[in-house]
């Protein structure tokens, strides 16, 4: 189990790792909400150096052509399932007011916190968690 004085998250796409399974690579994927209504696209997964696990989606969404797009972390957690898109159990609404991703809190742990919060569920870190594997959907 990690522990929050030793989190430490990194963007997939600068680690030279990859997923283990290539279809497992939701990256480019379009991700839905629970309606079915077009979110944006997952541009990077983060993940935890020390277990190595997915943690949060990174979203691009709105924007015209990549002009004026916005990012936002989604936990791993809010996946329902994955066909060619990715579907998460929240509204567009409710994605669109959750904290927006910041490359100056990216390694603050209280910033993580919060957006597992915002979306309810209990940081990684937390006691009891639970870690549900997004490619085993």
């Amino acid at each position: 189990m990690t522990t929050q004085d030793n989190v430490t998250l990194s963007k997939l796409s600068d680690t030279g790792q990859t997923v283990s399974n290539a279809a497992d690579d939701i990256r480019g994927r379009k991700v839905k909400d629970k309606d079915g209504n077009d979110l944006g696209k997952v541009d990077d997964l983060l993940i935890d150096d020390q277990e190595r696990k997915v943690r949060f989606l990174r979203v691009e969404h709105g924007g015209f052509l990549g002009v004026g797009e916005t990012k936002s972390f989604i936990p791993v957690d809010a996946i329902t399932k994955i066909t060619d898109d990715v579907h998460i159990n929240h509204s567009r609404d409710h994605v669109a007011k959750a904290p927006r991703y910041d490359p100056e809190l990216v390694d603050d742990k209280t910033y993580y916190g919060n957006i597992y919060g915002y979306y309810g569920y209990m940081p990684f870190w937390g006691a009891g968690y639970s870690y549900r594997d997004y490619a085993g959907l």
